[in-house]
């Protein structure tokens, strides 16, 4: 247990232009309390609150200075770098240890998706766009990226989770493959196998084949501009879709943690 007092009342003003100097620092402007940087953050991140920031700390993620009296005090910078976690825990459901690799590699909140940038339902949009296969990898390159075992992946084809494609005798994967083979690898390390992704799998089916019944005339049309307004339409639809089985699923969740 640390010897530091928790962060309870009294506390520092929430709003100090100034706050204590520290061994004899100059005073810093514009640093914010615990509940002050919860507050801040509260309308973009409802879920936010003392205590899950206090864990992040405790996982390293952030290191806020403290006043002689053990108080957390959090800089713009500790702010930003907060945001950034928040937003890649929410928006690439990111676990806790491939965030701290980001940040390590220099990940910023300017290089993730503001809330201006987001759909009307505040998902970010997908990382890929459906209008472009993007670079192909080989077996070899998956490998390496994503840290996958090659059983998995050939287990991932064996089920039809991945296909790729044969080219000169070597298989290549786009992408979305890529990053499908990167999720199932974190799944694997819970005992996830490829034959328990068929779900996922018939469920993406059924989703894709919802969509394309919607939008599947304008899809169709020889005109340049209509197709290219559904080829949007899918994608700002995708990603409603993807809010929506995410709230689903973390409503279901939250009955099975009771």
């Amino acid at each position: 247990m640390s010897s530091v007092p928790p962060d309870a009342p009294p506390v520092p003003p929430v709003d100090l232009p100034e706050v204590p100097a520290l061994d004899g620092e100059p005073a810093r402007r514009k640093s914010l309390t615990i509940g002050a940087v919860t507050k801040a953050l509260k309308q973009e991140f409802p879920d936010i609150s003392i205590s899950k920031i206090r864990y992040l700390e405790d996982q390293k993620l952030l290191a806020p200075r403290r006043t002689a009296g053990g108080y957390r005090l959090y800089s713009a910078n500790d702010v930003s770098r907060l945001r950034t976690i928040l937003r890649l825990q929410r928006d690439e459901f990111l676990p806790l240890r491939v965030i701290r690799q980001e940040l390590a590699s220099g990940r910023t909140e300017g290089e993730i998706a503001a809330p201006a940038d987001r759909s009307p339902v505040g998902m970010r949009r997908a990382s890929f766009t459906v209008r472009e296969q993007g670079a192909l990898y080989s077996l070899t390159d998956v490998v390496e990226e994503t840290g996958a075992d090659p059983k998995l992946v050939r287990e991932l084809e064996e089920f039809g989770v991945i296909k790729g494609e044969l080219r000169a005798g070597v298989r290549y994967y786009d992408e979305t493959e890529r990053e499908i083979i990167r999720a199932t690898t974190e799944l694997a390390r819970y005992g996830v196998a490829g034959r328990n992704l068929r779900v996922f799998r018939s469920s993406a089916d059924r989703e894709a084949a919802l969509l394309q019944q919607i939008l599947a005339p304008a899809l169709r049309s020889r005109n340049p501009a209509r197709r290219k307004e559904a080829i949007e339409a899918l994608e700002n639809l995708a990603a409603v879709a993807s809010h929506l089985k995410h709230l689903l699923l973390v409503r279901d969740l939250r009955k099975i943690a009771k």
